[in-house]
């Protein structure tokens, strides 16, 4: 399959996702949210100057992150919503970038070890963040305890950027009235620990999208079809901030 027709069929595939999401409630949740939204309008149109949105997908390669209880690795469901986020950007206007769109490490060439290589690939994730002057950025991931009962979504970010704290307010809130309205989760501040949400020059979350090892959710999340609906629903919250900041630092 070539190239082309490959983008066209995910997003034709995307396209189709969300104009089919039925139930009450995913209907009322999107309506509510294209209120608060502005119009999908191209972003000159909407800023004198555009940020860059530079998405992660978190994991990739060797290291495959957290997994199911059936052996699913996080990696592959972070990379599949970030590719039908990067589609809904690019089709609203917005520039964006990536830092995997395949399932690899980008450490760099010539380093041996695991440990060095996840090193390597994290300084070279975090430059790739750091490089535009002007950017919004999102790390997908996917969440995990030993106690199976735990679920739903929850937004990490750091003080290091004073504009990080209300994106993930509002990505949180996002995602209890489109997808879980029974989660209860509030937004946590990382130090260190995080090291790409720390060392974020730019406004950042890293959204940790639901527990695998919850068997429910676990089961919605290995799913394309609410892949999209997690891509959506960081989408509109995405759309919903930069509406209330126009100046991104």
């Amino acid at each position: 399959m070539n190239l082309l027709r490959s983008k066209n069929l995910r997003r034709g595939t995307l396209l189709a996702v969300l104009l089919t999401l039925t139930g009450a409630g995913i209907r009322l949740a999107v309506r509510r949210s294209a209120e608060m939204m502005p119009d999908a309008v191209p972003v000159s149109a909407q800023h004198s100057e555009a940020p860059v949105i530079v998405l992660d997908a978190g994991h990739g390669g060797i290291d495959g992150g957290c997994s199911t209880a059936d052996g699913v690795p996080e990696k592959g469901i972070n990379l599949s919503i970030l590719l039908g986020l990067r589609d809904l950007l690019r089709m609203s206007g917005y520039e964006v970038q990536v830092t995997r769109d395949t399932d690899r490490s980008i450490h760099d060439k010539g380093i041996e070890g695991i440990a060095n290589q996840k090193s390597s690939d994290m300084d070279n994730r975090l430059a790739i963040l750091n490089a535009p002057e002007h950017a919004v950025c999102i790390s997908v991931h996917q969440n995990q305890f030993t106690d199976p009962q735990y679920s739903g979504a929850q937004m990490f970010f750091s003080d290091t950027n004073a504009q990080s704290e209300s994106l993930a307010q509002i990505m949180q809130s996002q995602f209890q009235a489109m997808l879980q309205p029974t989660n209860s989760r509030e937004i946590k501040r990382c130090g260190k620990e995080l090291f790409l949400c720390y060392y974020c020059k730019h406004p950042m979350v890293m959204a940790e999208c639901g527990f695998l090892s919850n068997p429910e959710e676990a089961a919605l999340l290995v799913t394309e079809e609410y892949q999209q609906k997690v891509a959506f629903t960081i989408y509109a919250a995405l759309q919903q901030w930069l509406a209330a900041n126009p100046s991104v630092q």
